[in-house]
């Protein structure tokens, strides 16, 4: 976890401010530019661990060639220890009087923790074993105008981290590991989709409507159109449009907006990938739901087994259930035996299960199972079967027409994946988005609008279909022990204070 940090109470960070910009003065009358150039590496931090970590004694073992950021001085007479960190870490750096000179070693004096410097020198281990670079020569590339937070002091506003991420990372090296953890889980999703002959796609995040899941959109005016455009809120549609156009096999990894509230699982902006495979249906996909995770777990892990927030977790062992058949388990109720609402309603009282006057038997079907079964799906397993009435994009069961051939994947209590055998019949299209409609005129914000264009594609004929939409975000939470999205989303949206 990240380490907390606040600007030290005791400072005026103001007379700090004042003092270094004082000595950025100091540089330009010694006729150093304090915002330098071009600077040639040779060597990052763990460059020179693993190259020279071996060497003994206090002998020149060679050149190098680094740049980063001072994290520590001390000492301040004619020898100074320091450390700079980049990418790779950090390493100690000697600065010596006889070494540099009294012109170079005066600018070393009007150094601060913070700046950045580029440094040539040879690398040596002190009398202690530490391995060192004994400073040359150096530029100063950059000269911090801020004093960095004290990092020894608790953090009273733990949101100063996602808000000021760029202090997150320079502080807490561990904060850039999940990052890249996070770009290892999207090269790997892509790796796999590209393997197995998906196309990678790109469809518009602006439109006129706002279709493919159960969301509100954030709407935005086009100047030139005159007209209010929509921010997608799924890639559903336009990719299905494609397999209508003769692709087979296609899928779009991006961004995707809905105008909900913000909590630890959810950001109004967030990254999905979304999979479609022609002449294939819901248990293909499940299928690939399975290799996308358990591919994604190897490459950041090297294992399928992951511990978050203390549990251990099977990625591998991966079974699946109804929702009614896990409601049943849960409470001994089922809610498809009845033949009436005013039953199932009855039923949802009996057992303390809120749920809306609008609500059908697969309505009230799915407010049990969120009730009473989500928050204990902690081992990944897969529901299946969800009630029509709240799967519009679906294809019905062909034994059981109440219910869809769909799933979701769940762990730790979260839907990670959603999927579904895609309803490729116009005309039950038509239906459900008719019923969607009804749906929004009884107060359902997030009820799906007609889509006459979806509809007219739809009648030209889309082969058998399956379709899946994975949270990116959510699953590098998981594989990366991260409690909240905030962790994993380099700027989060926050709440707007004012400055």
């Amino acid at each position: 976890m990240a380490k907390n940090f606040q600007q030290q109470p005791t400072l005026d960070e103001n007379d700090l401010i004042k003092i270094r910009r004082e000595k950025l003065q100091s540089f330009v009358d010694k006729g150093v530019e304090p915002f330098g150039m071009r600077y040639e590496v040779s060597h990052h931090a763990a460059d020179v661990r693993n190259e020279f970590g071996d060497i003994e004694g206090e002998v020149d073992a060679g050149e190098v060639s680094i740049a980063g950021r001072l994290m520590a001085i001390r000492g301040h007479g004619k020898a100074s220890f320091a450390t700079i960190a980049d990418k790779s870490g950090s390493i100690q750096i000697y600065f010596k009087l006889d070494v540099l000179g009294d012109d170079k070693y005066s600018e070393f004096k009007l150094l601060d923790i913070g700046d950045i410097i580029g440094l040539r020198g040879q690398v040596f281990k002190t009398k202690r074993g530490e391995l060192t670079v004994r400073v040359e020569d150096f530029k100063l590339l950059a000269k911090s105008l801020r004093p960095l937070p004290e990092k020894f002091h608790g953090l009273k506003d733990v949101e100063i981290r996602y808000r000021q991420r760029y202090l997150d990372l320079i502080m807490n090296p561990e904060v850039r590991d999940t990052f890249i953890k996070r770009n290892k889980v999207i090269k790997s999703i892509r790796k796999y989709l590209d393997e197995r002959d998906f196309l990678e796609v790109a469809t518009p995040v602006l439109s006129t409507i706002a279709g493919g899941a159960a969301a509100r959109p954030f709407i935005t005016h086009h100047n030139a159109l005159d007209a209010d455009l929509y921010l997608r809120i799924a890639t559903e549609l336009n990719l299905k449009r494609l397999i209508v156009g003769g692709f087979e096999r296609v899928y779009e990894m991006g961004r995707v907006f809905r105008n909900e509230g913000m909590d630890v699982r959810h950001n109004p902006e967030f990254t999905s990938v979304e999979i479609y495979q022609a002449y294939g249906d819901y248990r293909d996909l499940i299928e690939v739901t399975r290799g996308i995770v358990c591919a994604a777990a190897e490459a950041v892990n090297g294992t399928t087994k992951v511990t978050y927030q203390g549990v251990e977790i099977d990625l591998a062992n991966t079974p699946q259930i109804s929702m009614n058949d896990a409601v049943k388990q849960k409470t001994g109720k089922d809610f498809l035996s009845c033949t009436t609402v005013d039953e199932a309603r009855a039923m949802a009282d009996s057992i303390g299960v809120a749920y809306e006057k609008r609500f059908g038997i697969g309505g009230i079907l799915n407010a049990a199972f969120e009730a009473k079964v989500e928050d204990d799906l902690i081992q990944p397993i897969f529901i299946t079967h969800h009630p029509t009435e709240i799967s519009p994009l679906a294809k019905k069961n062909f034994d059981d027409p109440r219910v869809t051939d769909r799933f979701e994947f769940f762990v730790y209590g979260r839907e990670l994946a959603n999927g579904f055998t895609e309803l490729n019949d116009p005309i039950d299209q038509r239906a459900r988005f008719e019923d969607q409609l009804k749906q929004r005129e009884a107060g359902d914000e997030e009820a799906h609008v007609m889509d006459e264009d979806f509809i007219r594609a739809l009648e030209f004929g889309m082969p058998p279909t399956g379709g899946l939409g994975i949270g990116v975000d959510r699953l590098v939470m998981l594989l990366t022990d991260s409690p909240s999205i905030r962790d994993v989303l380099l700027f989060p949206t926050m709440k707007i204070i004012a400055e």
